[in-house]
């Protein structure tokens, strides 16, 4: 049997696996920055060190940072960086192995969630943006 190759879609791909990847940040940055009060008081809550400056790099990482990845401005260093983000959320909002009953297990989902997050954008820093991006232009 023949081997399925997808390489002359390869940049179509990559385009669609940004904007995938992506969609959860930009919405939940969208979503801090319009409820920046409520992101301030959900950073205090989860024991976020300086709660107002917390929600600020959240909105810049999630929404602004996503937006250039979706672009494809960037996107190398920026997923990098998002990735880091990422693993710093997952210590710092899902702690579940300080959590009982179905709050450890909903954290616990989230913390591994977030963990093949970082796996994407990893692999979207090796492989770069495809051709559909500003950084090929």
């Amino acid at each position: 049997m023949r081997y399925f190759s997808l390489e002359q879609r390869k940049d179509a791909l990559i385009l669609l696996a940004r904007l995938l990847l992506m969609l959860l940040f930009v919405l939940f940055g969208w979503q801090k920055l319009m409820g920046f009060s409520g992101a301030v008081a959900y950073m205090g809550s989860v024991g976020a060190p300086a709660p107002t400056l917390a929600a600020i790099v959240a909105v810049v990482m999630e929404l602004l940072v996503g937006i250039a990845i979706v672009i494809g401005f960037y996107t190398r260093p920026l997923a990098l960086l998002l990735a880091l983000y990422t693993l710093g959320t997952a210590f710092v909002g899902h702690h579940y192995w300080t959590m009982t009953g179905t709050e450890q297990y909903a954290n616990m989902i989230n913390f591994y969630k977030n963990l093949s997050i970082i796996g994407g954008l990893l692999l979207l820093a090796v492989t770069g943006p495809g051709r559909y991006s500003l950084d090929r232009k």
